[in-house]
């Protein structure tokens, strides 16, 4: 092996990247090399990476980009997937650990308060009802009454 090789990476604490289906996304291959390495992406099976038009494309500086798109062109394959990228030189072959990559779309939710009944003077206890669609990026932070913060 020469001196001067090496592979390196250069963000390996990248696990998820959530995105806005209505924004779109740029992900660098999260490792490099010297001298310059041939960055690929691929899906955690895999599979090569192929460029879709106007949706998934990989740059020759091994970045990756999806594209936004409308909820109709929503594909879990390209938009909810696990990739994965690979550096190669001379001085080898590395790997980066698989990457969740998950599309999200802005749209309108309500949260609301389900209905309880208590007897005067027993406790009742309140639930706050979030969407299934938005529980995973949405939480509760207060709780209100007549728009006075009550906690």
């Amino acid at each position: 092996e020469d001196v001067g090789t090496s592979l390196y990476f250069v963000n390996d604490s990248l696990q998820q990247v959530t995105f806005s289906s209505t924004v779109g996304v740029v992900i660098p291959c999260p490792a490099a090399g010297s001298p310059s390495a041939v960055l690929r992406w691929y899906l955690a099976t895999g599979d090569d990476i192929y460029d879709v038009p106007h949706i998934r494309h990989v740059h020759a500086n091994g970045t990756l980009q999806l594209y936004p798109f409308s909820p109709s062109a929503f594909n879990s394959f390209i938009h909810d997937n696990d990739y994965f990228c690979t550096a190669e030189n001379s001085a080898g072959k590395i790997r980066s650990p698989n990457i969740r990559v998950k599309a999200v779309f802005r749209e309108p939710y309500t949260v609301r308060v389900e209905d309880q009944r208590s007897m005067r003077g027993n406790v009742a206890v309140f639930k706050c009802l979030i969407p299934s669609s938005v529980q995973e990026y949405v939480s509760v932070v207060s709780w209100e009454k007549d728009t006075v913060s009550i906690i």
